[in-house]
């Protein structure tokens, strides 16, 4: 599932590090593993690069008394990473739980501890999960459009998907698209909130009118989507426009994480986000303008625009996402995509969205 060459860098580093730790015990020093620490904390918004960067924060795990058990388990998962990668094998996050049963005392009592063990190796070892041989439950959204998907069946051998002739469905993305390959004469990517309105213009064939690449992001998109749609846009120079509810959720955990990282995944910004997206709606200007149906901000709803407009490094690098969330703070409302249905089935499609894409100076940065 992972290709050769990746494999092998990863295999190479994890027997770096390991030797690493065996030379200090040699010396008589307790063996250490050091990674950076995978917070917001530890970020800040770089304006060149278009994502969160680390600033140099690292938390140091090592064999004491107290980190006995961690460490052990740390140790254990990075050799059981290996074991994937030596036998071109992979393992998903529950599988990985109850495999460290076999571990004596350094077994895990929860699935949330052991998934956040595998997350530090990926920021000790500077590689994704998925290519140190683990893969999560779910798998990515919904594409559709001018897209071949280049694929190989379990016997090797290659298949070629064409979504533009799937029927009424669409192509699932797999957890692991690391062997996928892309064909595409599309004009650009439109990643939609929710399934609701991926499935209205699906039905309408808006990306057949507009030669564009429809994904469903279901919520805060999962890391294959994530990475489906940042390889489009970074081999085949598709832009991504992203279109959602109109409300704190949408612009701070669905776009912003789509766009510059979260901050579990600081340390993976490079690999995950896409700095060129732009959301073209539902924005705050958006809501008076269609004077679409609303509903009121909950205290928390606000008290989270109040924060990203604080705190937030990337609300604060750009006056445009601050006139945006000032706005909704001072309108206390929020409207969702399929309020567009106000004024039909049909206008999203025929009406909103061409205008939308057509002026990029009211999309958001």
């Amino acid at each position: 599932m992972i290709s050769n060459k990746v494999r092998e860098e990863a295999k190479k580093k994890i027997v770096n590090v390991a030797n690493e730790m065996y030379d200090l015990i040699l010396k008589g020093r307790r063996p250490k593993l050091k990674f950076p620490i995978r917070s917001l904390n530890n970020a800040k918004f770089d304006r060149e690069k278009g994502t969160f960067v680390l600033i140099g924060k690292e938390k140091e795990r090592t064999l004491t008394v107290n980190q006995a058990k961690i460490f052990a388990q740390t140790i254990k998962m990075m050799e059981f990473s290996k074991e994937l990668l030596d036998t071109d094998d992979f393992s998903t996050l529950r599988e990985a739980y109850y495999v460290s049963k076999n571990w004596g005392e350094a077994r895990f009592d929860d699935q949330q501890p052991s998934n956040s063990v595998i997350e530090d190796l990926e920021a000790a070892l500077g590689f994704l999960r998925e290519e140190l041989g683990f893969i999560p439950e779910e798998d990515g959204s919904s594409v559709i459009g001018p897209l071949k998907i280049v694929d190989k069946t379990s016997e090797g051998e290659e298949l070629k998907i064409d979504c533009e002739k799937l029927g009424s469905g669409a192509y699932n993305i797999p957890n692991d698209i690391t062997k996928l390959e892309f064909e595409t004469d599309a004009d650009f990517i439109l990643a939609i909130e929710t399934a609701g309105m991926f499935a209205r213009l699906n039905a309408e064939k808006f990306w057949k009118k507009y030669n564009c690449i429809l994904a469903s992001l279901k919520g805060v998109p999962a890391r294959a989507t994530r990475r489906f749609i940042k390889r489009l846009n970074e081999e085949h120079n598709l832009p991504v426009l992203v279109f959602t509810d109109g409300d704190p959720y949408g612009y701070l955990n669905i776009y912003r994480t789509l766009k510059v990282g979260s901050g579990k995944a600081v340390h993976l910004a490079d690999k995950l986000a896409i700095p060129e997206a732009r959301l073209i709606g539902v924005t705050p200007q958006d809501i008076i303008d269609y004077d679409l149906p609303t509903h009121p901000l909950k205290e928390q709803d606000i008290k989270r625009l109040k924060d990203g407009l604080k705190n937030d490094d990337f609300i604060r690098s750009f006056p445009e996402w601050q006139r945006a969330l000032n706005q909704m703070v001072e309108m206390k409302k929020r409207a969702e995509q399929q309020s567009l249905a106000k004024y039909g089935l049909k206008y999203v499609v025929e009406e909103y969205l061409p205008a939308k894409i057509e002026d990029s100076k009211g999309w958001l940065p």
